[in-house]
């Protein structure tokens, strides 16, 4: 059985087993979440969630993502920025689904 829930205004389904990147969560490696904004979980269907289901899981790591580049540049004035960015995320472990 899958769910379809939402973490930091993004949208995941997952399984029992599936190791997912979330937006940054509270909390160190090894701490049990629970997810109870569930949109979809198995043959149900919430308006806007389901109030029963929930999805926990465990936190794997916290980390950084890859450096982004970002280039800003005005043609003939002589203007340039440049700046990276690295996105702070979860990895988290799904243990069970339930609806």
């Amino acid at each position: 059985m899958y769910a379809i829930f939402v973490v930091g205004g993004k949208q995941y389904r997952a399984q029992a087993g599936d190791v997912l990147y979330v937006e940054k969560l509270e909390g160190e490696a090894g701490t049990e979440v629970v997810f109870d904004q569930v949109l979809i979980a198995g043959d149900k269907i919430g308006q806007p969630y389901i109030e029963s289901a929930k999805v926990t899981g465990t936190i794997e790591k916290q980390g950084l993502g890859k450096k982004i580049v970002v280039f800003k540049y005005k043609s003939k004035k002589n203007e340039r920025k440049k700046q990276g960015h690295r996105q702070a995320y979860t990895k988290v472990t799904v243990k069970e689904v339930i609806a």
